[in-house]
């Protein structure tokens, strides 16, 4: 079998192909959309290079495989139907991560200020993905003022930047010690 090129030249006009074949410029929120989920799904990776613990690295070690296939079904036009049936998220899915939400949440000290992205470096990458994940939400909403999108994908990534949040306030309670929280006072220099 012969190995597959990594470049193929094809894109080197500005598109790139759709699953299904459909060709569109790679300035599109089409596929501003699936990089950025990419995009996301790398700094889990990197996130996964922490000490984590068990459960929390298997969890999100599935969180990245379902994040594949958000990526892939937003690569996909809503007329390749077959291929977006093969990639469609699980409702159970989401309520997975509701409830590992509220299991996370329920450890956590009531929130009295804002929190600052940081409190150690596994906190501070939670806060990264967080972001990451606000921004393809947001470009998956103005994807669907064009085009149809799956309302699962749009609850799985609405629930999944929460997910990070409460993993970020996790994380600098159990490798920091503390949350680092916004301060009025310190407001200017």
């Amino acid at each position: 079998m012969k190995k597959s090129p990594v470049y193929t030249r094809r894109g080197d006009d500005g598109t790139t192909g759709l699953v299904g074949g459909t060709r569109i410029s790679k300035g599109h929120i089409r596929l501003e959309c699936y990089g950025t989920v990419d995009e996301l799904n790398s700094h889990i990776g990197v996130l996964l290079a922490e000490d984590l613990t068990e459960e929390t690295h298997d969890f999100l070690l599935r969180l990245q495989h379902i994040l594949f296939n958000v990526a892939g079904s937003l690569a996909t036009p809503p007329d390749q139907e077959e291929y977006l049936a093969a990639m469609k998220i699980d409702p159970t899915d989401i309520e997975k991560l509701e409830h590992k939400i509220d299991e996370l949440d329920a450890t956590l000290p009531r929130l009295r200020e804002f929190v600052l992205p940081s409190g150690g470096r596994t906190a501070a990458l939670c806060h990264v993905c967080r972001t990451v994940c606000r921004r393809a939400e947001r470009n998956i909403y103005r994807l669907r003022e064009e085009s149809r999108v799956d309302d699962l994908i749009v609850r799985f990534v609405n629930r999944l930047s929460d997910y990070f949040f409460v993993l970020a306030r996790t994380e600098a309670l159990r490798t920091y010690g503390s949350e680092v929280t916004w301060n009025r006072g310190y407001s200017t220099l």
